[in-house]
């Protein structure tokens, strides 16, 4: 009798609940609670993961590419231009090959002198060339 009016979607079991997501709460009535206990404020703006600790200058200067070159030019104002030569193994023919480029870098102090090997920092474009910056000096020309 009610056998006849039921449908196969009525016969079927219910599909199993999925496991709770960790972090998550578990019900609606949880979330309502949650929401109700806890209150920002202003201090409290900031989740955890997102705080900084430290000088944020310093923070921010440990991840930036570093290289040291000698000082081939410093007849532009602010500015050297530092030859920085890389030697790197052949592929092919299994023979050390030397490489070099010359990078712009800004130089507030003008203390860089034609001749001293220097270390450079990359940091903003300063303009079209000049992405580096003077760091330290590691030696200055001999004589």
């Amino acid at each position: 009798m009610s056998d006849e009016n039921q449908t196969a979607e009525d016969t079927m079991p219910a599909p199993p609940a999925a496991p709770p997501i960790p972090g998550t709460p578990a019900s609606a009535e949880a979330v309502a609670t949650s929401e109700a206990s806890t209150e920002l404020g202003p201090q409290d703006a900031t989740p955890p993961d997102m705080t900084f600790t430290g000088d944020a200058a310093d923070a921010a200067s440990r991840h930036r590419r570093t290289m040291t070159g000698t000082v081939i030019s410093t007849k532009m104002d602010k500015t050297a231009v530092v030859s920085v030569q890389r030697v790197f193994l052949h592929p092919k023919y299994r023979k050390y090959v030397r490489r070099r480029k010359h990078y712009m870098a800004h130089d507030e102090h003008g203390a860089c002198q034609l001749g001293d090997f220097v270390l450079i920092e990359e940091c903003r474009p300063m303009s079209k060339h000049k992405h580096w910056r003077f760091k330290q000096m590691v030696r200055r020309k001999a004589g």
